[in-house]
């Protein structure tokens, strides 16, 4: 499993737009483990054509990420 998305899995619980992203990820069993690169994983969610609201919730979610 890559960083990204054993940061991500950590926030399942969570009442804001990365839990809601993680718990898609979570149930996605296609999810991507990697390359850790923000655009592998929105490959993944466009290719699944997910809404414009989902793709920010990712993009929000790697900021938090890569600044923590």
């Amino acid at each position: 499993m890559g960083e990204f998305t054993a940061w991500l899995l950590g926030h399942v619980t969570h009442q804001d737009g990365v839990g809601e992203l993680a718990r898609l990820a979570a149930a996605d069993p296609d999810w991507p483990e990697g390359p850790d690169r923000l655009q592998t994983f929105t490959d993944h969610l466009e290719g699944n054509g997910v809404t414009r609201a989902t793709l920010q919730r990712l993009t929000d979610a790697w900021v938090r990420y890569a600044s923590e």
